[in-house]
């Protein structure tokens, strides 16, 4: 196993998407993530299939002036259909006498993927960026089919028409209830006990949808904590997805290309970057939310002892004495003995040299100041 392979070794991540979630998890798990999916919401596909079919015949006999794609997802699904009943091949020679307008990179990376140049991108990933500009160009007399996105019309056709052009609605699937509620919420609980170092968003009406869980729950300020602590990472695949996760207070790690592969490229970065390691002795040591890793390697150490690896390096190289030990340790126990015994099963799994006992004061985390 190659080096960049194990950069995520011991890291346990939340994927809250259902739609490319093997694909994301597939991704994480090949640089050694434990993946746990929990869908905020459900994806309901082919939900007027005669309607789509209906609406497609009639593009291809009379293509549109413009067509508005904004979502990849939901425009693979068209064609999908389309190819079905013996329409893709039709479609795309109509679509390729159309002006075609996308809502961001993953439309447009649809798009090309069918061969097809869109003639202008909204970057923001906003409908209404969309509306401005075709607004601005005039629309009245013109006929627009428009592709909807899982949460419906926000307002483009809405506007287009109040602007004299006539519209084509073209709705492929829609939002719907998570898969498996009860996952779900259990990923909140254990998100908010610090289970999880980072939670992924692929979607805007997901990240509304998870956060209201959490609201719900009454664990908003225990997921900001673990995030101050630098526990706890966020991470959207674009700005527009992580809009309600700054909204509810959060910093949401956002690559700089809306991409699932630079959203894991900035998640590999993040997780296994230095400024999460500790040099001791033996090398590079990162604690994660349920183990520790000494150079990627997995080390046995219990959750016991990773809440104690996690008190002494709070402050490397600082003493931490053994009653202050003692709270983080499960149980009520205000015997000194129990630190002292729960600090050897832990010089056990990270190494005799890498925990210092200090004389009737307590123990430090040696590290190594000049690697």
């Amino acid at each position: 196993m190659t080096t960049l392979s194990k950069v995520l070794a011991g890291t346990s991540i939340l994927v809250t998407a259902q739609r490319r979630a093997e694909e994301l998890s597939n991704a994480l798990e090949r640089r050694g993530a434990e993946v746990t999916v929990a869908a905020a919401l459900g994806v309901q596909s082919h939900i007027d299939e005669a309607g789509l079919l209906d609406v497609t015949r009639r593009l291809v006999a009379a293509p549109p002036d413009v067509l508005v794609v904004t979502t990849g997802i939901g425009f693979r699904g068209w064609l999908d259909t389309a190819e079905a009943f013996d329409l893709a091949a039709p479609l795309l020679e109509a679509l390729r006498r159309t002006r075609i307008v996308a809502r961001g990179p993953k439309a447009r990376g649809a798009l090309q993927a069918a061969g097809l140049t869109p003639d202008w991108v909204a970057e923001s990933e906003t409908s209404a960026e969309i509306i401005e500009l075709l607004l601005a160009e005039g629309v009245e007399g013109q006929h627009l089919a428009v592709q909807h996105h899982g949460a419906g019309d926000d307002g483009i056709e809405h506007a287009l028409r109040s602007a004299g052009a006539t519209t084509s609605t073209i709705v492929v699937y829609r939002w719907g209830p998570p898969p498996d509620p009860e996952s779900l919420d259990r990923s909140v609980t254990d998100a908010a006990a610090g289970g999880f170092d980072a939670i992924v968003f692929t979607s805007a009406p997901g990240a509304s949808s998870w956060l209201k869980v959490v609201a719900e729950q009454g664990y908003l300020e225990s997921l900001r904590d673990l995030e101050g602590a630098g526990r706890l990472v966020l991470a959207a695949v674009g700005p527009v997805t992580a809009d309600p996760l700054v909204s509810s207070g959060f910093e949401p790690l956002v690559p700089e290309r809306s991409r699932l592969g630079a959203l894991v490229r900035e998640l590999i970065v993040q997780l296994g970057e230095e400024s999460t390691t500790i040099r001791v002795p033996a090398g590079a040591l990162r604690i994660r939310a349920g183990v520790a890793t000494l150079d990627h390697q997995l080390l046995g150490v219990s959750p016991s002892g990773v809440a104690v690896l996690r008190a002494l390096a709070a402050s490397p190289g600082a003493v931490v004495s053994r009653e202050d030990l003692l709270e983080v340790l499960p149980g009520a126990s205000q015997d000194p003995h129990t630190a002292e015994m729960a600090v050897a099963r832990l010089r056990e799994a990270v190494g005799r040299s890498t925990i210092r006992t200090v004389v009737k004061r307590g123990y430090r985390l040696d590290v190594q100041e000049n690697p």
